[in-house]
């Protein structure tokens, strides 16, 4: 398996500095700031990127358990809510990851969907990464 790589650049200091996020395959390549990632200023945050990388690894895993079964999915959308907390004790903390999942999945039924949904949440790579967040699911079958 090949090893993937990412690089971040910063310039200044917290609050008024700048960053620079981007992929070694070109595939992404964005700026941060302060505002970016504790704020609503515009640019990306590295919270919204471990959002993404969650949200595109789970659906990945879910469709292929699904498959695997004999339940070939028509369709499978996730959505990352990622919450940055500031914590008495810690500091800027990602408390909490919820998935929200809807998938489109013929002949199956509501119950064994939840089942598949939390063997990928339980073990897609990025899930087993972020072990330390609360990552919670809703799924829903259409």
């Amino acid at each position: 398996m090949p090893t993937r790589k990412a690089d971040a650049k910063w310039e200044g200091d917290l609050q008024n500095g700048k960053g620079h996020m981007s992929v070694e395959s070109g595939a992404f390549s964005s700026a941060f700031s302060f505002h970016s990632r504790f704020e609503d200023g515009e640019a990306t945050n590295p919270e919204e990127l471990i959002g993404a990388a969650l949200a595109g690894c789970f659906s990945m895993a879910l469709s292929n358990i699904l498959a695997e079964a004999g339940h070939t999915p028509d369709r499978v959308e996730t959505t990352a809510d990622v919450t940055l907390e500031i914590l008495d004790d810690g500091g800027p903390t990602i408390t909490t990851i919820h998935l929200t999942t809807v998938g489109s999945v013929p002949g199956l039924d509501a119950d064994a969907f939840q089942e598949f949904a939390a063997k990928a949440k339980a073990g897609c790579p990025a899930s087993k990464a972020l072990a330390g967040p609360n990552v919670t699911l809703d799924a829903t079958l259409k």
